[in-house]
């Protein structure tokens, strides 16, 4: 990272702090410690950044080596917090699969709250979007590690939400020339 020369080292002013009070008036003491701040400065981002990407949450150049060692053909033109999720739910996935595990890999991929429900007697499996209206965004993501998570005998169901007539009804019909038919039908209205 190049730091702005026109913003003073925050590295500098310590160094130049912590120097006997006659060097206060030296010009090129000054000058010194302030580019040695600025290198200082620039490690101290350097470092923050690297462990950044050793969680998941606040990855970003990171998530390709996350990606790579979870198995997961990684995809840099997808969006950083959808890549996040595939990984966190990959991390999340492991063990014996339990209604919980599939709510919480799905809760994952979704960021919001999620319904799941086992019938037995049917071998199946529903996942209901409970806070999310529409079609999530990285649904094949989704699809893709409950499938590698679920026994096969089992059929997996998605149960999505959308607005009703009755929600855009109680909305000020004024107020829906504003969206598109997708918006409408997506967005909460009570």
């Amino acid at each position: 990272m190049s730091m702005d020369n026109s913003k003073k080292s925050q590295h500098g002013n310590l160094l130049i702090n912590s120097l006997p009070p006659y060097y206060g008036t030296s010009r090129i003491m000054q000058s010194l410690q302030e580019s040695q701040g600025y290198e200082l400065d620039d490690l101290d981002y350097s470092l923050d950044e690297v462990l950044n990407q050793l969680f998941i949450n606040t990855s970003t150049w990171g998530l390709a080596t996350w990606e790579h060692e979870l198995g997961i053909p990684s995809d840099s033109s997808k969006p950083i917090d959808q890549r996040r999720s595939v990984v966190m739910s990959k991390i999340r996935g492991v063990g014996t699969v339990t209604v919980s595990l599939v709510k919480n890999v799905a809760e994952a991929y979704d960021g919001g709250k999620v319904d799941v429900t086992q019938y037995p007697e049917k071998h199946s499996v529903t996942i209901k979007f409970v806070d999310t209206l529409g079609i999530p965004p990285n649904l094949d993501d989704l699809k893709q590690a409950i499938y590698e998570l679920m026994p096969a005998h089992l059929a997996v169901n998605y149960e999505f939400s959308y607005s009703t007539w009755l929600d855009v009804k109680r909305a000020q019909w004024n107020l829906l020339s504003e969206f598109t038919w997708g918006e409408v039908n997506t967005r909460r209205w009570n």
